[in-house]
């Protein structure tokens, strides 16, 4: 009984949850970037978490969160949150290619996260957490394809790597708060105790590639 009264309350907020509609216009526009710099993108959970571990690495200028992965147009957060846009929240990160290489920037988005988890990462469950790598053209994706095999053969996982591989076909820029919210509200709860260990572990685990490193 108790099963399905929970499937039946499951399925009823499904049914409330509002449609993905299309929004006119975007939520937020980013500044403009320094000449020579190229932009990256990737999702592995919490876009507060990801945006504040790329740009604490070395070649980093800027990561900006949004939304990718899906078909709605100018998605908002609590249309994401229902899981039923089809995107997932996302990173870009501004970076100087002579400085960072895009492989460097792959080998962070492994690292940083649990790339073996389906739609989940910590304690974010949903679609709108899963991991995937976006590549913008045939080179990013051989790296990304070459990095994964390299994963595979090394054992670094007990578990299978479900990380989606696919073709950037739009990003959308989060609302303004989003934008450096790590870095601007520290005493937040999840700040506390989800966003910073989660940074403390990928700096201890990557010491060299820290901007603090050089």
């Amino acid at each position: 009984m108790t099963l399905l009264i929970s499937l039946f309350i499951f399925n009823t907020c499904n049914l409330i949850s509002p449609k993905p509609v299309d929004n006119k216009s975007q939520l937020w526009t980013p500044p403009s970037i320094s000449q020579g710099m190229e932009k990256a993108y990737f999702a592995s959970g919490c876009f507060w978490c990801v945006e504040a571990i790329f740009e604490s690495v070395e070649g980093v200028q800027e990561a900006h969160s949004g939304y990718s992965g899906g078909k709605t147009k100018n998605p908002t957060y609590s249309q994401i949150g229902y899981g039923n846009t089809g995107h997932a929240e996302a990173v870009e990160v501004i970076y100087d290619p002579k400085v960072v290489s895009f492989k460097t920037l792959v080998e962070v988005f492994f690292g940083s996260h649990d790339p073996t988890t389906l739609n989940r990462q910590g304690p974010d469950r949903g679609t709108q957490y899963r991991s995937i790598a976006f590549y913008q053209n045939d080179t990013e994706k051989i790296t990304i394809d070459s990095y994964i095999v390299k994963l595979i053969e090394e054992e670094v996982y007990s578990n299978k790597i479900v990380t989606e591989v696919t073709p950037l076909v739009k990003f959308y820029y989060a609302e303004e708060y989003h934008q450096d919210y790590e870095k601007i509200n520290p005493e937040n709860s999840y700040i506390r105790n989800v966003s910073i260990p989660r940074l403390n572990r990928f700096k201890a685990k990557y010491p060299h590639l820290l901007k603090e490193a050089h």
